[in-house]
């Protein structure tokens, strides 16, 4: 048999501001050609204790449960579910987007009667609005998101909503995905019990990791379980014993890929929180101001506009997929479409990690403008 002959690998180098990935950071690009190690080599080890440290700092928590899943985003979203929830549990899902739907969702899979509250595309759940609808049920958790990437929204008053969760006796899942290294994310003080996020947007990253951390009433509830986890990969207990002390054996995790994540945190660290947090958000201002003085306002309103990802109302008579193909085709700059409803009616422009800069942005602009002539 003839081995067809193919060309070189030589990918077109993209501004990418979309929704995730973001641009992988250029110094996490260089650690990612560095040699490959085992598993369980001293090396990687020690790596990983560094990589611990530096997400309970962008998580904000001193959970020992705090490491990276070898896959996705939603990895992260699954193997949060499956850990908690055995079959019959009653779960609580607020639904204001796409993501949302999706945990919920994982949780009918898994067995659980799932209730959902939902808010139309573009709004926010009130804390009252959460609080009537855990006091309906004996609950066992509950799951929202706190970026919600179909939208652009950030839902606000996390911590006031995992206050009214407990006093319920019920357990708060947290999608961090396209929140973490983004906008503040306080799992201890929010008092959080579980979250989880992905590499691949503010991180700097490529995809391919997914970090999350557990707190104590999670914990607990997974060591408690009487039945193992349905998922061999994804079982929490056994990453933690292959992340900690005794370094077991579970399964062959990329170096390459800890390497990248582990360099993309070491850039928000050396930055601080609050200063990585006030450039994105002077970053997206841009943006907004940029794009209102052609009006296409935001979708979102200011008071839980996300600056990671920021959802633009399509100009009447505009084609917008037209729009996206040709500032990719002539400029080398993605964007995104909506989701579901909000399809043909706005653009989602992703400023996450390295993306946020302010030469993309004016590139950005300009060319947007060039091609609404």
């Amino acid at each position: 048999m003839n081995v067809p002959a193919f060309s070189d690998l030589n990918p077109p180098t993209r501004i990418l501001l979309g929704p995730g990935p973001g641009m992988t950071h250029p110094r996490v690009v260089r650690v990612l050609t560095a040699p490959t190690l085992g598993h369980l080599d001293p090396e990687l080890l020690k790596i990983y204790s560094e990589e611990q440290e530096l997400l309970r700092y962008v998580f904000q928590t001193k959970n020992e449960w705090t490491f990276a899943l070898s896959g996705t985003g939603t990895s992260g979203m699954e193997s949060a579910l499956t850990n908690l929830i055995e079959p019959g549990d009653l779960v609580l899902a607020c639904v204001h987007g796409y993501f949302g739907a999706r945990l919920a969702e994982i949780a009918e899979r898994l067995g659980a009667t799932v209730d959902r509250i939902e808010k139309p595309l573009g709004q926010i759940f009130s804390v009252d609005e959460i609080e009537a609808a855990l006091k309906k049920k004996k609950y066992k958790l509950m799951t929202i998101v706190h970026a919600e990437t179909s939208t652009g929204a950030e839902q606000l008053h996390i911590k006031e909503i995992a206050a009214a969760a407990h006093k319920n006796g019920v357990l708060i899942v947290l999608d961090t995905v396209t929140s973490l290294g983004g906008i503040p994310v306080k799992i201890d003080e929010w008092d959080i019990d579980m979250a989880y996020s992905a590499s691949q947007k503010n991180l700097g990253a490529p995809s391919g990791l997914a970090p999350i951390t557990v707190g104590p009433r999670a914990r607990e509830i997974i060591e408690k379980r009487a039945k193992p986890v349905s998922s061999f990969y994804l079982d929490l207990k056994q990453y933690a014993n292959y992340w900690g002390g005794a370094h077991g054996y579970h399964h062959t995790a990329s170096a390459s890929l800890h390497f990248g994540l582990r360099e993309g945190l070491r850039v928000i660290a050396e930055e601080g929180l609050d200063h990585t947090f006030a450039r994105l958000r002077s970053n997206a201002e841009m943006l907004w101001n940029g794009l209102e003085d052609m009006d296409i306002p935001p979708f979102i309103p200011m008071e839980y506009r996300l600056p990671p990802l920021t959802t633009a109302k399509v100009p009447a008579g505009c084609d917008p997929h037209e729009v996206r193909a040709r500032l990719l085709d002539e400029y080398n700059i993605e964007i995104a479409a909506g989701f579901g409803a909000l399809k043909d009616q706005v653009w989602r422009i992703g400023l996450m990690g390295y993306s946020s800069r302010k030469e993309n942005i004016t590139l950005f602009l300009a060319a947007l403008k060039e091609l609404l002539k």
